[in-house]
């Protein structure tokens, strides 16, 4: 029973809590900075609101939009041209690179200098010294659980998908409106809902996993499992609400225990293919699942994650638990690794490049030739 929770944000979980943002804010101050998305937040009714609600309470903002996911330079560029600006607190507002964007640009806008030189594996890896800027963050999707974490993800396309972490950088607060999610389309509610149950099952088997991401993780696992399809096939408040708690679970319990294989594997892809991360997670979640299972039976068959997958098919109500997964990736329309060219001929590259963090809290140690099965399976 040992175990040690990082910093969490204060959350405020629930629908139309979108409202709470304005009075919340004001705390910190009148001189804001919004980061969102490039068109769906700004365009939303939720988004006309706020905006219109923060110019009749007397609060000035800059806003800066992210197209795709966000690299090195969009943030050293945002920290440089904002120098001076005196910002009170960033609000980060959409999926998880408008989220990650914030959480990075919040970190240095007083410090300054460039993310490079905290990017694991990138730069000179200097620790972080802060002082960062108060940062809030508002998800409009459930898949990458950002508002949990301390970590804003990075790429270089074609070099690198890389993290900048720091408990600094965590969240002041954290306001989960379910309500942002009737905008999704449904290829999105597909690929973050994937994300977010990739999260939830492979913090479940983590090697760092304790009773208390356990069982935040089951009862993510529940309600994903309850509202993925019927959110992909028809959009209702009861669906949206179970998939934005299991979305904000798995941002919870990722940040505590770290991930896996899946994850391990989407690094890589994601730098050096145009594979969004939550198709990559979601493409690949069953061939992971089953690959770790029979790794764990031939040589470590006493392993407790083995019990912990047998308890998630029983969570989900499944007869096999891999066989439920790839009826999910079906019904989703998850495409083949082939659909982004990748090919047989890239797969060393993709596997010398997937050992980092998150594969070493892999429930067990893969082989290289079982990491390439599991993207043998899907290319």
């Amino acid at each position: 029973m040992h175990f040690s929770i990082a910093r969490l944000p204060r959350i405020e979980f629930g629908a139309g809590s979108i409202r709470k943002l304005p009075g919340i804010v004001a705390a910190y101050g009148r001189r804001l900075l919004l980061v969102s998305g490039a068109r769906s937040f700004a365009e939303s009714p939720a988004g006309e609101w706020l905006l219109a609600e923060l110019e009749s309470q007397d609060f000035g903002w800059e806003h800066l939009k992210v197209e795709g996911e966000p690299t090195p330079q969009f943030v050293d560029a945002a920290v440089a041209s904002l120098r001076g600006a005196e910002i009170d607190a960033v609000i980060g507002i959409g999926g998880g690179s408008a989220l990650d964007a914030a959480k990075a640009i919040a970190g240095l806008l007083k410090p300054g200098n460039s993310v490079v030189d905290h990017l694991e594996g990138v730069g000179p890896e200097l620790p972080y010294r802060g002082p960062a800027t108060p940062f809030i963050a508002v998800p409009t999707t459930a898949g990458t659980g950002s508002e949990a974490t301390k970590n804003a993800v990075l790429s270089l396309p074609g070099e690198y998908k890389k993290s900048f972490r720091d408990d600094a950088l965590v969240a002041q607060w954290a306001i989960v409106d379910p309500d942002l999610l009737a905008t999704c389309p449904p290829e999105l509610i597909a690929a973050d809902g994937m994300d977010a149950f990739t999260q939830l099952l492979e913090s479940f088997v983590s090697t760092r996993a304790n009773p208390f991401t356990d069982a935040l993780a089951r009862s993510g696992i529940e309600a994903a499992s309850e509202a993925l399809l019927p959110l992909f096939g028809c959009q209702s408040p009861e669906a949206r609400e179970k998939m934005a708690y299991a979305s904000l679970m798995s941002g919870i319990c990722l940040a505590q225990t770290g991930l896996g294989a899946v994850h391990g594997l989407a690094a890589p892809l994601g730098a050096f293919f145009p594979i969004p991360h939550g198709v990559a997670c979601g493409t690949l979640l069953a061939a992971a699942t089953r690959v770790n299972v029979q790794a764990l039976r031939e040589r470590d068959p006493h392993s407790t994650a083995l019990a912990k997958y047998d308890e998630v098919r029983q969570l989900v109500g499944a007869a096999d638990l891999v066989a439920m997964l790839e009826g999910w990736i079906a019904h989703l329309a998850l495409p083949r690794l082939s659909h982004w060219r990748v090919a047989t001929a890239d797969f060393s590259r993709i596997v010398a490049n997937a050992r980092g963090s998150s594969m070493k809290t892999n429930p067990i140690e893969l082989t290289d030739a079982e990491i390439e099965r599991i993207l043998e399976e899907r290319i």
